[in-house]
């Protein structure tokens, strides 16, 4: 089946209820195409498209179609002079297989992806990490240990993702635009990026930051606040250095007790010293 014609059956099986999608032979066929595909890389549930984000709503379904379809079963990977690992989940959706021509190195050690995420030749997975169902990691990119890919999150090329880092999922609604990472980003350990953020090429974001729809981001260079407003998602600007920072709060028993909120701030934008900070991540590879 050709990517339209996937695309197409199921936009119609998503309008059908879910007792009848069961019922239905060739539904399964088509999600089994479908999840080629974004095993591929050919589907993704967000595009760049003449410099914007745009969700592709239909990828979402084709993920939740599965759901749908999918059964409990008991699953047992075998590890020869080892403890065998079982799981439970639907059988629409099993650990992934990497094979050598893939060019993906996952790094032995408690790690998982989910069938139907999409990690491109060459990038690397540290132990213990995991990339769920419909996530897109390109080329050059590095997942650290405990670090979390969500579902439908875009990750892209020579992105370095520290340890623990969170990158937050989300499959509904399902036009919510997903956590964005653009090309040549470093994640600092212990951050979280969540709720459709976006983070553009070549920006840092330093260790423990947090950066989500309610909070906003305070950018010290050029004296602005960015925020999330209806309509659009935080977006962190192309090179930002983004550090943890705190604000006062306003009010007499916050200033009798001193109190601040956490707060993202924007100290600098990449120069020639913070790409020499960040190059050694090239030669770990």
């Amino acid at each position: 089946m050709q990517l339209e014609e996937v695309r197409k059956s199921i936009e119609a099986l998503e309008r059908a209820p879910a007792g009848d999608v069961q019922k239905q032979p060739e539904a399964r066929d088509v999600f089994t195409a479908f999840k080629g595909f974004l095993n591929n890389g050919s589907a993704r549930a967000a595009e760049k498209k003449e410099g914007r984000w745009e969700v592709n709503p239909w990828v979402k379904k084709g993920i939740l179609l599965g759901m749908k379809l999918g059964m409990l079963c008991e699953n047992t990977i075998e590890f020869p002079g080892s403890h065998d690992w079982t799981f439970v989940d639907k059988d629409t959706y099993p650990v992934k297989r990497f094979r050598k021509e893939d060019g993906v190195r996952v790094v032995p050690g408690g790690s998982s992806v989910r069938d139907g995420a999409y990690l491109a030749p060459s990038v690397v997975m540290m132990p213990p990490a995991y990339v769920n169902v419909g996530a897109y990691v390109d080329a050059g990119s590095m997942i650290d240990s405990h670090a979390l890919v969500g579902s439908c999150a875009q990750v892209g090329r020579n992105v370095h993702l520290s340890a623990a880092v969170q990158v937050g999922g989300v499959l509904e609604p399902i036009g919510a635009v997903p956590v964005i990472i653009e090309d040549d980003v470093m994640v600092g350990g212990n951050c979280g990026i969540y709720e459709g953020t976006i983070v553009r090429s070549r920006a840092v974001i330093g260790t423990g930051v947090i950066l989500n729809g309610s909070t906003p981001v305070y950018d010290v260079v050029n004296n602005t606040v960015i925020r999330k407003t209806e309509g659009t998602t935080l977006t962190i600007p192309e090179g930002a250095v983004v550090v943890a920072g705190s604000r006062k709060i306003k009010g007499d028993f916050a200033a009798e007790h001193g109190l601040s909120v956490y707060t993202p701030l924007i100290i600098k934008y990449r120069d020639q010293k913070t790409d020499s900070a960040t190059a050694l991540e090239s030669a770990l590879r």
